[in-house]
């Protein structure tokens, strides 16, 4: 039997190469389970003034925000148009309620427990997906999320974006990474389930700076990664340097990212799961790279064959001295 071909035991018990986070979903649940964006009118310190009005030099938040999530509406209006959205097609799906929309533990104590309170009391809602910045968190508001999740689900998505300070202060983070480091730390001694994003292809970065983040963040205890490729979206900063100096960007062709990504996953802790490799701006707001309109499960399904042709997986290399 050719190497290939053996069947190896992966610690994360199945047979894929990866240690997906659908599949952990799944397990968790029972079933089929979808996250329900909610907008619930929040800002940012990196926009209000706190810190800045320019915001990230990556971000549009209206790439990610379906058209039912205004934050004119309540948690309660738009989780209902979610549910009714889904449940044509998957009558018995279960949901998590996913404060998505800039940094949703950026507010007072109050208003933080009446959203989320009001979230969880819907019916079909288990638990909540809160997606926020490292430095928008603090011991009360920690202590708040911790509470609810002795009953639910809960997962704290933390935008790391990236390892390196001087790249965060190039795209205007306006935090460290240190920051990011500590945050999840404290998140994590509550029993907090802890997400983390991390774009591949910021300005500055080389290959061998990309791969560096795979083993940083492997020395977190994080429980969940998302992946994503730098895009350049409309109405961005980025989308004023990329038109003035477009060669200031490496924008990557999609088999050269499906590479860089198996080559991340082999130096990745195989204990984290892995949620998703690509980010899909909309199309009318996408400016590059414009990879022919494929879908996100096409994409995976890519680089899974990948990961089978170099009869590789994740964490291979984790932790190994080379």
């Amino acid at each position: 039997m050719a190497d290939s071909e053996k069947t190896i035991d992966f610690p994360w018990g199945h047979t894929r190469r990866y240690n997906d986070y659908p599949t952990f979903i799944k397990n968790r649940f029972g079933g089929r389970v979808q996250k329900l964006s909610i907008n619930a009118g929040l800002t940012c310190p990196n926009r209000d003034g706190s810190k800045d009005f320019r915001g990230c030099s990556y971000c549009n938040n209206t790439t990610f925000r379906p058209e039912y999530c205004e934050p004119e509406k309540s948690v309660t209006q738009q989780i209902g148009e979610g549910i009714n959205f889904f449940s044509r097609k998957y009558p018995d799906m279960r949901f998590l309620a996913y404060f998505q929309s800039f940094s949703n533990t950026y507010g007072s104590i109050e208003l933080l427990e009446r959203i989320y309170s009001e979230a969880l009391a819907q019916d079909k809602i288990d638990g909540l997906v809160i997606g926020t910045r490292p430095d928008c968190v603090n011991d009360a508001i920690l202590d708040l999320i911790a509470e609810k999740s002795k009953n639910y689900f809960v997962t704290i998505e933390y935008g790391i974006e990236s390892t390196s300070d001087a790249t965060l202060e190039r795209i205007n983070r306006q935090h460290t990474y240190q920051e990011a480091v500590e945050a999840i730390q404290k998140t994590k001694e509550r029993n907090i389930h802890i997400g983390a994003h991390l774009i591949l292809g910021l300005p500055g970065e080389s290959k061998v700076d990309q791969l560096a983040h795979a083993k940083r963040i492997s020395e977190l205890p994080l429980d969940t990664l998302k992946l994503h490729q730098l895009q350049i979206v409309k109405n961005t900063t980025f989308a004023k340097e990329f038109k003035n100096n477009p060669t200031a960007f490496h924008l990557f062709v999609m088999d050269e990212y499906i590479d860089l990504v198996i080559d991340f996953l082999e130096l990745l802790n195989p204990m984290i799961k892995v949620e998703r490799f690509v980010n899909q701006s909309p199309s009318d707001m996408l400016i590059a790279p414009k990879w022919g309109g494929l879908k996100n499960f096409e994409i995976v399904v890519k680089i899974e064959k990948r990961l089978k042709e170099r009869n590789t997986w994740q964490g291979r290399l984790f932790n190994r001295n080379e």
